[in-house]
């Protein structure tokens, strides 16, 4: 049974996507997350998406044929503990503010009686605007709790204020003024006059309690607001490889793979955020390191072997997700090579280290060796060929072709190849942050079985 039933509104901002790590890491702190969604929401992330990992029907208009619930917005609003809006633009958080109720979220918005935790993120101009400042103060005021936006880079290349804070604070704040309300009715219960055997809770409301501000609202400072706890790999050493690899051709040039490095630092920031220790080896890359692991870098396919090799009898997971160059040039010159007028030039090319078949091999103590698959056609069938060639207990499966997935982007489609069974668990586009948690869940499954 789900500790904690939480409402997650989605409003039609940039961040949309955001939301479904949010509700991934909702779901792995024990929580039961229903989704309503803008109308403008859905552009940026279709309902299916929130109703695949839900398996609950994604409220959008009260008045849909398809809707079961002709008064949802009544009906979702009173059976949660919390409503969270992940991301919130200036224009929802104009209409909560000024008490305008013309979609769903809205109306759940002024039904509900529970906390209200609003993440907003925003053009830095719109954040900073007096309006919106306003709003946001009138808000505060009614009780509603913010998680700030913070400084980057936002999508419209502006740099400043107004980018959506981490999805794992935005889930630590929601779980500590969770963990922080069950704790005082606990306290009220086993206080005097409070909530006896077979009894029911008689108390009137303390000082504190008189004070709260309408809405549900907590304090600024929350007893038991801490990070929430996902140590479901606490027992895992988990070695990642991440990156492009470089087989130089001479000083000035070299061969190499497509690879940003996005989706092997998104599984390293997962798997450390859910209490396992981490080794990064990285070849090129062009992202940053995730912080709090150790990073190993590796910028050929022999040096990432000896790294790899060096660090695995140290790990009990290993996920191979860089692209190593299958082949280097045989001969690599120690100075450039000059044009000679020649319209062609060949090079000989050697085969490099098997990465992932050593690691398969030379594996001892229950190791789980996991391997990614880039293809561009017979993608399944060829993952699938190569996880018999080398004997990995999972294979990630990638369409590079896929509208929306690839290289150096945020997003990513796969399909999830478990040993030993013929189903496929096919992963439609999500972030690649949200991936990585989907990926570590089967690792999580195999460990069990």
């Amino acid at each position: 049974m789900a500790k904690y039933k939480v409402g997650l509104g989605v409003s039609g901002g940039i961040a949309a996507y955001k939301a479904v790590e949010v509700l991934r890491l909702l779901q792995k702190s024990g929580c039961d997350v229903t989704v309503a969604m803008t109308k403008h929401a859905t552009e940026f992330v279709r309902p299916l998406t929130f109703r695949a990992l839900t398996e609950s029907y994604v409220l959008v208009d009260d008045y849909a044929p398809e809707n079961p619930d002709p008064i949802a917005h009544i009906n979702f609003s009173q059976n949660i503990d919390m409503l969270l809006i992940v991301p919130a633009t200036a224009n929802i958080i104009a209409k909560f503010a000024n008490g305008i109720a013309d979609d769903f979220l809205t109306s759940t918005y002024l039904s509900s009686n529970a906390p209200v935790l609003i993440a907003p993120a925003m053009n830095t101009s719109m954040w900073g605007n007096p309006a919106t400042q306003r709003n946001i103060a009138q808000l505060k005021k009614d009780g509603v709790r913010f998680v700030e936006p913070v400084a980057g880079e936002l999508a419209c290349k502006t740099v400043g204020t107004g980018k959506l804070e981490d999805v794992e604070n935005i889930v630590a704040k929601a779980m500590g003024i969770l963990n922080a309300k069950t704790q005082r009715r606990e306290d009220v219960k086993s206080e005097p006059g409070g909530l006896s055997s077979g009894g029911k809770e008689t108390t009137t409301p303390s000082a504190d309690a008189a004070a709260s501000p309408p809405g549900g609202g907590e304090s600024e400072s929350e007893p038991g607001e801490v990070a929430a706890g996902f140590h479901d790999l606490e027992r895992e050493k988990i070695l990642i490889t991440v990156g492009g690899t470089r087989e130089a051709i001479d000083p000035i040039r070299f061969i190499s793979n497509h690879s940003s490095g996005k989706m092997g630092f998104a599984v390293a920031e997962a798997a450390r955020n859910r209490g396992a220790k981490v080794t990064v080896v990285a070849g090129v890359t062009s992202v940053e390191p995730t912080k709090d692991v150790k990073v190993i870098r590796a910028y050929s396919a022999d040096e990432m072997h000896s790294a790899v090799m060096e660090e695995l009898p140290n790990a009990t997971v290993f996920i191979g997700s860089a692209a190593v160059a299958d082949y280097r040039p045989t001969d690599i010159a120690n100075s450039k090579i000059k044009k000679d007028g020649s319209e062609t030039m060949t090079l000989e090319l050697t085969k490099t280290p098997d990465i992932l078949a050593d690691v398969s091999k030379n594996r001892s103590n229950g190791l789980l060796v996991v391997g990614f698959a880039a293809e561009t056609n017979d993608v399944v069938g060829y993952a699938r060929s190569k996880m018999e060639k080398k004997n990995l207990d999972l294979v990630i499966a990638n369409d590079i072709t896929a509208i929306g997935a690839g290289f150096n982007t945020d997003m990513n489609i796969a399909t999830i190849i478990v040993r030993g069974t013929r189903d496929t668990i096919d992963l439609p586009l999500m972030s690649k942050r949200e991936m990585a948690d989907n990926i570590l869940d089967e690792i999580l499954k195999l460990r069990k079985n």
